[in-house]
């Protein structure tokens, strides 16, 4: 069994006191420098893929409210624009930065995750996102966005607006998949005898008409080099579960047990089958927050330190794992997944803990790969190239 990992990029880590870390860069938070050294960090671990996290609204404790603390990392760079920064400076990485499906239009991100995917050669993803806020709402003036009451969240009404957050996210991820579909691949002729640069007969309206969009097409950049960039989504309940199985090549989930990891792929691909891809694959990885040292006391006792610092105990929708890389390394292999994503606790500690602790781990067992394979982000990941919609057309 040859695992997969992909490790979650946030600020200096995801534990709220990770910034007052003896190593911890503060100061460089928003500089090229640093997110440049991390994603090499974790290329020179072989890693499949780094996600980068984003939102349109700062930082908060709350879920569904700003607050007020000035103890907290707060104020972050632009997702897609720090993997455009990063692509020139790895070879064999995959880049999935975060992007917002409710405030946003597919045709712009399409031509932006279309552009990232030239720059690093193949290497581009995009993990799709809601922002379902009132307060996030109001810096765009755009459209009204009904408050989720999160105490009532099972009830119908909260339910139909989850349901219209994320079908409206399938429906946007339908339309970057058009629109990086629109050009052939054989849509640029380049003939300068003929003075002909592109086949019109090539380039395709997509003229999608739903609900929440009306995209005409075709996009202005040509397909992509992967064909279709890789589109992921988190889930923690039925419905954005749908959304994976629906329209995402790529699903995180947050189980606490390898029982628990089961159930949730097979919810996931119970969605694939109804959504019409029996034929294609999903990866299904599970998200753990990690907490890592030469012992697992010596990890505990470094979350105490945290929780202290932070006044707080931690906790997360993923589960928080305290110990070794050798331990770290038995319940991957013990939750038979394909693969992870890791939430590193700390930066740079947690980081590296992964990527010259874990991965060595896993090579010693067989479980990692000892070298980069030739070849784009979706091929790494065993999934083929995607034929064009339009191509027969």
């Amino acid at each position: 069994m040859s695992l997969h990992l992909g490790i979650a990029l946030d600020g200096a880590g995801w534990h709220p006191a990770a910034w007052r870390q003896p190593d911890a860069r503060p100061h460089e938070l928003f500089s090229p420098r640093y997110w440049a050294s991390l994603v090499q960090e974790a290329e020179a671990g072989l890693i499949d893929l780094v996600t980068i996290e984003d939102a349109l609204n700062l930082q908060s404790d709350a879920f569904a409210t700003q607050d007020e603390r000035t103890d907290r990392v707060r104020g972050r760079l632009d997702a897609v624009l720090i993997a455009a920064r990063v692509a020139p400076v790895t070879q064999h990485i995959g880049l999935i930065p975060t992007a917002i499906t409710t405030h946003t239009e597919p045709f712009h991100l399409s031509k932006a995750i279309a552009t990232l995917d030239y720059a690093a050669l193949g290497r581009a993803g995009v993990r799709v996102q809601l922002a379902p806020r009132q307060d996030t709402a109001k810096h765009f003036g755009r459209r009204d966005v009904p408050a989720i009451d999160v105490t009532r969240i099972n009830d119908g009404s909260q339910q139909q607006l989850l349901a219209d957050g994320f079908d409206e996210a399938a429906d946007y991820v339908e339309v970057l998949r058009r629109l990086w579909d629109s050009w052939e691949d054989d849509a640029e002729i380049r003939d300068v005898e003929s003075g002909r640069f592109v086949d019109r007969d090539k380039l395709h309206y997509i003229d999608f008409e739903g609900r929440w969009f009306s995209v005409k097409g075709p996009s202005i950049t040509p397909r992509p080099p992967q064909g279709q960039p890789i589109v992921a989504a988190l889930g923690h309940a039925d419905i954005p579960y749908r959304l994976i199985g629906r329209a995402a090549d790529l699903g995180f989930i947050t189980p606490h047990s390898a029982t628990e990891a089961a159930e949730l792929a097979a919810v996931i691909d119970r969605h694939r089958v109804a959504a019409g891809r029996v034929e294609e694959k999903i990866h299904v990885w599970a998200d753990l927050v990690v907490v890592l040292d030469e012992t697992e006391s010596a990890a505990c006792d470094r979350l105490d330190h945290l929780n202290e610092l932070a006044g707080a105990e931690y906790t997360s929708d993923a589960e928080i794992f305290a110990g070794t890389p050798a331990q770290l390394a038995d319940l991957l292999l013990d939750w038979n997944l394909s693969g992870y994503r890791l939430r590193p606790a700390t930066v740079p500690h947690d980081l590296t803990q992964i990527t010259r602790g874990l991965v060595p781990q896993l090579q010693q067992r067989g479980a990692f790969r000892t070298a980069y394979a030739e070849g784009d982000l979706r091929s790494r990941l065993g999934l083929p190239r995607p034929a064009n919609r339009y191509a027969s057309a």
